[in-house]
């Protein structure tokens, strides 16, 4: 596996499919769901750790976001990726970086609401990958459903030549989803936290908000919304530590 921190460095070969990872680090089993639904589609994988500082509105959010760059090696490295791209903030927002991209649509609601500015900086980021890399497909996880909503849209309006194709949420046994952010989380935190899983699995927003006000969880939000299908999606802070996770309705089962 090959290293890269600079854009000037990234000399892909050009014949064959060449696929693209995005992730923001501290990998786990969610990321290698993603590896390894990419890997057998790739003659070279690239896979990217950055953590994106222009989608975080919140400073502290920012510095308490997990990060294991040894660790990411190791787990890029057994998964045979080709290619790391693992720049700096400089490397991706050198001095005078002034162009971004707004969206609209898909972005509206949820997490915008929450954390304003978000998606500004998950569409700028995912556009200059995409442009860095130029694969022909590119991986992402459904339990960011808006996010991916949101990618899908960027491609689509600004006629990038990528398939964007999505994996299904990993859960641990007990039923949380994976997240990077799962490590934050105290044993009784944790155990808090898995009324969300609870909360989805009743797929009506309504019962989801009494199984989280059951759990003494107050909701950023939990709503329906079409994101590539009805979905009901939760957004609830356990302790300090923000997750998300989402489910995908029947057509026709909204509430």
């Amino acid at each position: 596996m090959k290293v890269v921190r600079t854009i000037a460095e990234l000399d892909l070969p050009r014949h064959g499919v060449v696929g693209l990872v995005p992730t923001m680090g501290a990998l786990h089993a969610g990321h290698t769901a993603l590896f390894r639904a990419a890997r057998p589609q790739c003659d070279v994988l690239v896979g990217s750790v950055f953590v994106n500082p222009a989608q975080f509105s919140d400073g502290a959010d920012l510095s308490a976001y997990p990060r294991d760059p040894e660790g990411d090696l190791v787990h890029a490295a057994a998964e045979g990726i080709d290619v790391l791209f693992a720049p700096s903030v400089e490397e991706m927002y050198p001095p005078g970086f002034a162009t971004w991209v707004d969206p609209a649509g898909a972005a509206k609601g949820l997490e915008s609401d929450h954390r304003p500015q978000h998606f500004r900086g998950v569409a700028t980021v995912c556009l200059k990958l995409l442009n860095i890399v130029r694969p022909q497909i590119a991986w992402f996880g459904r339990k960011d459903a808006q996010q991916v909503a949101v990618v899908k849209q960027l491609v689509r309006d600004l006629n990038l030549d990528v398939e964007i194709r999505v994996v299904e949420t990993v859960r641990d046994g007990d039923g949380l989803a994976l997240s990077s952010r799962n490590a934050l989380l105290s044993p009784g935190e944790r155990e808090q936290a898995l009324a969300i899983p609870r909360a989805l699995a009743t797929r009506d927003a309504a019962q989801a908000r009494e199984v989280l006000a059951a759990a003494r969880l107050e909701p950023d939000y939990v709503e329906v919304a079409d994101l590539d299908g009805p979905t009901l999606a939760i957004a609830a802070r356990v302790g300090s530590v923000r997750l998300i996770d989402n489910v995908l309705l029947p057509k026709g089962e909204h509430s």
